[in-house]
């Protein structure tokens, strides 16, 4: 090697040090938007079950604009829609700690659970009789995974502080949008 090329090397070891270490270190994060959703100090007033941990789908899903499949990932590929595991809240939460108190207190929920390996006890809000077999992965497909295609059966959560069933989930309710979206109503689709 010659003394330019090592000066040459020298260089573009201490341009990719440089770079690397930008990435490392952390940034603190960009200031939030304003909040838009109001703020809720009691939820005993809101429709729905209360959950071990009040979940806010109305800033998640509403305001932040999370994609419903990001936390429910299964919905494209099991029966079930599937609750996140809390490293994919933590995911955001270990840098996103909150605006006001009480989502301070939320938040260190999860971390309890987290650190305690005792994942929160949810209530099922949605849920049909066992004789009734009910695909999501066939829904999404059809619907799709979006929040406009998962209003159609859960209401628009988007705006919903705490989640509420909004339909029946009753088979007649079930025939109605399949004859609407010219589906099948073969007895065997839902009953096997």
């Amino acid at each position: 090697m010659t003394i330019g090329s090592n000066w040459l090397a020298a260089g573009i070891i201490a341009c990719a040090c440089a770079i690397s270490a930008a990435f490392v270190t952390q940034q603190s994060p960009p200031p939030s938007e304003p909040s838009t959703v109001p703020v809720i100090s009691d939820t005993n007033s809101l429709p729905g079950p209360r959950q071990p941990i009040f979940f806010r789908h109305d800033i998640h899903a509403g305001q932040d604009q999370i994609a419903c499949a990001y936390c429910h990932s299964s919905v494209t590929v099991s029966s079930e829609p599937g609750i996140p595991a809390l490293e994919t809240c933590l995911g955001c939460h270990r840098i996103i700690q909150g605006s006001t108190d009480s989502h301070r207190n939320e938040i260190q929920k999860l971390w309890t659970a987290f650190t305690e390996s005792k994942p929160p006890e949810w209530v099922r809000i949605h849920t049909t009789p066992s004789f009734v077999r009910f695909p999501h992965q066939r829904h999404v497909k059809v619907l799709g995974a979006t929040p406009a295609g998962c209003a159609n059966c859960h209401g628009d959560v988007a705006k919903m502080p705490q989640v509420y069933q909004v339909e029946s989930l009753r088979m007649g309710w079930c025939i109605n949008c399949h004859v609407q979206r010219k589906v099948t109503r073969d007895c065997t689709a839902c009953h096997y």
